[in-house]
């Protein structure tokens, strides 16, 4: 994306609706110019009347007015930069909110495909240097443009001769810019990736922080976090360093002009071209300049920063998923709930080989189909696939003879639910986790919920009960325990279609028993898909596929199986040998 594009983007969905608010910033930006430039102004006049000329009528209002004059410049700045910090704290909640949406309606094979701790540092980071772009740059642009103008009048009413000289700083400051600014988005971009990489670092230190006791790698973890923090510093030490440059050679350019300029001052109050008011009030007016002269030279870097940071944000703003519902999509119905894989042929990433091979499987309504194989084998992707989180590349799936192809997203979806061996819970109360699959469920859907998946005995010994926050990822909780909330979770939605993934793989044999008892009477009727690595599970399935390498390789029932197919009576003996 090109810098124009990007700039009239930002205007377009951004800065344009503060419009009002930037204008009045302007505003007050206008009165610190005319402020600053009114302060050189009266130097001349001050020195003039008062101590050459010994005047006293003045000696009360001059002062008076720079102090008026120095007042005027302080309230205004304030106000332009508190109307400039509102902006780009809504604008800032803006990008961040629409990221977060992009993420939460993302497709599921770009959330696999994203880097969280990248999108993290997208989130903060680079949303700071855009607000900065769109807030602290636009203000300091109009504003340092206008004192800067302001105070060259005020130069050129003095010495329009000393005038061209002082000028020639501005263009020497804008080149040192634009060298340091080609540098700066360099490693500014490098400095995001090193914080996105941080950030993923402490995600996983979360996540293992007993993994991490147990095995007693506090120093190596140590090490490795000082590792990431070094390169962090190294990056921002070099942006900060590429900014600091700026100071010794403005600093030295100020200099030689000052002495310059007093040379060349001293030649022209020979020839009686200036006098003392003049010049002290032109030097003034100089010296005032150099402050957005530097301002200005410097902002080149937090535009180009900024310009970054946006080429980073707005694809992920932008991105439209591949998984969107057909023109002529409509809502699915479901009276059998039947299931069929009509020819499926499947893989994540066109460079790699298919995970899925020409599928053909008949799940019939209101029955249990299981599905066996080694891992990797495609079996949880085949439930992925109906749930539409992925899209075949060929072939179809059919419920009830309607292609899910052709049926809206939505209304698919409505009509599943998943329990998976991942079992994913919110840093919330156990009530709102199991309400999370039915937004208008009622205390007594919950309760029941929780009894069929035998949820309710432990629930109920907690001191908060429904209402106890169970940490994130439900940290507080046994394994067993989030994965009975998880299949309440799924009981309370009432679905026609049950997908159940490894669904009680955490739960002890006692347990295990309860809640296949429990599922029996949830999925009466209702279509089951059961991906299962204890068989003894699943010995009652009304039928049973067997996927190896991606393709099915038979089917049957159990005892079936047992007698036609080696591979499974393979994976039933050594099960067997093991209890």
């Amino acid at each position: 994306m090109k810098s124009i594009d990007i700039y009239k983007r930002l205007y377009k969905d951004y800065s344009k609706k503060y419009l009002k608010q930037i204008l009045l910033s302007a505003f007050f930006a206008i009165l610190v110019a005319g402020s600053t430039a009114a302060i050189a102004w009266l130097l001349d006049p001050a020195i003039k009347k008062i101590f050459i000329e010994k005047d006293q009528s003045l000696i009360l209002l001059i002062p008076f007015l720079i102090i008026l004059t120095f007042a005027v410049k302080g309230i205004a700045l304030y106000l332009a930069k508190k109307i400039m910090i509102s902006v780009a704290e809504e604008v800032k909640k803006m990008l961040q909110s629409e990221m977060v949406k992009s993420l939460i309606n993302a497709d599921t094979q770009l959330i696999d495909q994203k880097h969280s701790g990248k999108f993290i540092s997208n989130l903060t980071y680079d949303v700071n240097h855009i607000t900065a772009l769109l807030s602290t740059a636009i203000l300091n642009l109009f504003k340092d443009s206008l004192t800067l103008i302001a105070l060259l009048l005020v130069m050129f009413f003095q010495n329009w001769k000393l005038s061209l000289i002082a000028m020639i700083m501005i263009p020497i400051a804008s080149i040192v810019s634009q060298a340091l600014g080609k540098r700066v988005k360099k490693v500014v971009t490098e400095a995001q990736e090193k914080s996105g990489s941080l950030n993923s670092y402490l995600i996983e230190l979360f996540k293992n922080h007993q993994l991490i006791k147990i095995f007693q790698r506090e120093e190596y973890e140590s090490a490795r976090a000082d590792q990431h923090l070094g390169q962090l510093k190294d990056k921002n030490k070099k942006i900060e360093t590429i900014f600091v440059r700026m100071s010794p050679i403005m600093e030295t350019l100020t200099g030689i002009m000052i002495a310059i300029l007093i040379y060349y001052s001293g030649k022209l109050a020979l020839k009686d071209e200036i006098d003392v008011g003049g010049f002290f009030s032109f030097l003034a007016a100089m010296m005032l300049a150099y402050q957005p002269v530097r301002a200005l030279s410097t902002l080149n870097m937090t535009i180009k920063q900024g310009l970054s940071a946006a080429s980073r944000i707005l694809p992920i703003i932008d991105n439209k998923n591949k998984i969107t519902d057909h023109l002529d999509a409509q809502d699915i119905n479901i009276k059998k709930s039947t299931i069929n894989f009509k020819n499926i042929n499947f893989r994540y990433n066109l460079e790699e080989e298919d995970v899925l091979k020409n599928i053909n499987i008949n799940m019939p309504g209101g029955k249990m189909t299981s599905l066996v194989g080694h891992s990797g084998s495609g079996k949880s992707t085949l439930l992925k696939l109906i749930a539409r989180f992925y899209d075949a590349q060929s072939g179809d799936i059919l419920i009830d003879e309607q292609s899910i192809y052709k049926t809206k997203i939505k209304s698919l979806r409505n009509q599943i639910s998943l329990v998976s061996q991942d079992t994913t819970l919110f840093d919330d109360t156990i009530k709102n986790n199991i309400a999370y699959a039915k937004k208008d469920a009622s205390d007594e859907e919950i309760i029941a919920a929780s009894k069929f998946s035998y949820s309710h005995e432990f629930i109920d010994k907690l001191p908060n009960k429904y209402e106890t926050i169970i940490g994130e990822n439900g940290v507080r909780l046994s394994g067993g325990e989030k994965q009975r909330l998880s299949i309440a979770r799924a009981m309370i939605k009432k679905s026609p279609i049950i997908l159940l993934d490894e669904a009680t793989s955490s739960l002890d044999a006692e347990t295990e028993s309860k809640i296949q008892d429990a599922l029996k009477i949830l999925t009466k009727d209702k279509t089951t898909i059961v991906i299962a690595h204890r068989l003894s599970t699943i010995l009652n399935s009304d039928q049973i596929y067997i996927i190896d390498a991606g393709s099915v390789v038979a089917n049957g029932k159990h005892d079936e199986l047992l007698n036609s197919s080696k591979l499974y009576k393979n994976f039933y003996e050594k099960q067997i040998q093991k209890r």
